[in-house]
């Protein structure tokens, strides 16, 4: 079959790796408190996903219920030299830690491998920082996923999600012909945001992603009447920041790559 899509452009922890993007919020939670005996529930830490890590750690500080206990506890807003410090705290326990949740959601390397037999290019782009990537990189390829590029949240000097930039990247190394030809699949609201701005077709994922924050054990024994609620929830968000779809896992992509296809055909553009 001939086809008009050229790439799909995966984000990774939530998407590809990770069920449940477990290991970024974990490491949020345990920097705050390391860093500055701060306490911060996973709730909140998956508040921002999606964003660089830099970015996250920002964002939280501006989250008003987090800045009044952090303003009660020290006195003072949470400044730049106090991002600085959680960050470096953040990344030597998130490059020891990455490999404990590093395992490919069920299904995404059997797709990867349909999407390159059927001659689709494979991009990605992620919220950690080089020096994090280098060590999930490693233990993915090791089980069999290697992406044709990944662009990371600190390479590009105009920034990371949401904006468009990692997303445009994979564009141009991948040396695609159309960005309306590339797929963009993540679990996050700024993921949705950086596949509209670069002008992709936007794939939300529901149940294997941060908003949901279900480990594998527990999505596999949920019942469909749990799994429906947590998907209408999810999906109401997701399709709130503009995702064209939404589905339950990786695994369910190819349906949804078919439709994309005829809507090409027929003259549609995201």
């Amino acid at each position: 079959m001939q086809h008009t899509l050229e790439a799909v452009i995966f984000d990774w922890a939530g998407t590809t790796v990770d069920f449940g993007s477990f290991a970024p919020t974990q490491i949020f939670v345990d920097a705050f408190q390391t860093a500055y005996g701060f306490a911060l529930s996973l709730d909140e830490a998956r508040g921002p996903m999606g964003l660089g890590k830099w970015q996250h750690i920002e964002a939280l500080g501006r989250d008003p219920a987090i800045a009044a206990r952090w303003q009660a506890q020290f006195g003072r807003p949470m400044g730049q030299a106090d991002v600085r410090h959680i960050y470096e705290t953040f990344i030597p326990l998130q490059v020891e830690r990455v490999g404990a949740h590093s395992a490919l959601i069920p299904g995404a390397l059997d797709v990867v491998q349909s999407l390159r037999q059927q001659g689709f290019k494979i991009g990605s782009t992620t919220g950690y920082p080089r020096q994090v990537m280098e060590r999930l990189m490693a233990l993915a390829s090791a089980q069999g996923y290697t992406p044709d590029c990944t662009v990371c949240a600190d390479d590009l000097p105009a920034g990371a999600r949401p904006g468009p930039w990692m997303a445009l990247h994979c564009v141009q190394q991948l040396r695609i012909g159309a960005v309306s030809h590339c797929v963009k699949v993540d679990d996050t609201l700024p993921g949705m945001a950086e596949g509209l701005n670069a002008g992709m077709w936007t794939v939300g994922v529901a149940l294997s992603g941060s908003p949901a924050g279900w480990t594998l054990a527990q999505y596999q024994a949920a019942d469909e009447a749990s799994r429906a609620n947590m998907r209408n929830r999810v999906s109401a968000e997701l399709l709130a920041a503009g995702a064209h779809y939404v589905i339950d896992t990786v695994a369910d992509l190819p349906v949804v790559l078919q439709d994309i296809e005829q809507r090409l055909a027929q003259g549609q553009r995201p």
